[in-house]
């Protein structure tokens, strides 16, 4: 893709080194501003050494947000199985035991 056809449908006045940026594939960081108490600090600083704090928190940042959309399509599924109809309903657990047994099962 070119610049000007990451273009199209957009309106002008965008930044254009930001979007070139893009499209070579740097990566752009925004500084953000956090306010921590001392203990939180200083255990950070105990974790990660006081010369890795960004990196560790964006790590935690990353792990927290992977975390919650997996909650989301958990409850996005919630209710999507029936109730009722299925194999194991009558006896859950020789339903289990004969998935395990089954050799053609991978994993």
């Amino acid at each position: 893709m070119t610049l000007d056809e990451s273009r199209i449908g957009k309106p002008y006045g965008g930044d254009l080194a930001s979007e070139a940026a893009q499209l070579v594939g740097y990566s752009r960081h925004m500084r953000l501003h956090i306010t921590v108490d001392d203990e939180l600090v200083a255990e950070l600083d105990r974790r990660a050494g006081s010369r890795r704090r960004s990196a560790f928190i964006a790590e935690l940042i990353r792990r927290g947000l992977d975390d919650e959309r997996r909650w989301d399509d958990i409850e996005a599924a919630l209710g999507a199985i029936p109730d009722e109809g299925h194999e194991w309903d009558d006896d859950p657990g020789e339903w289990v035991r004969r998935q395990r047994s089954d050799r053609r099962r991978v994993g």
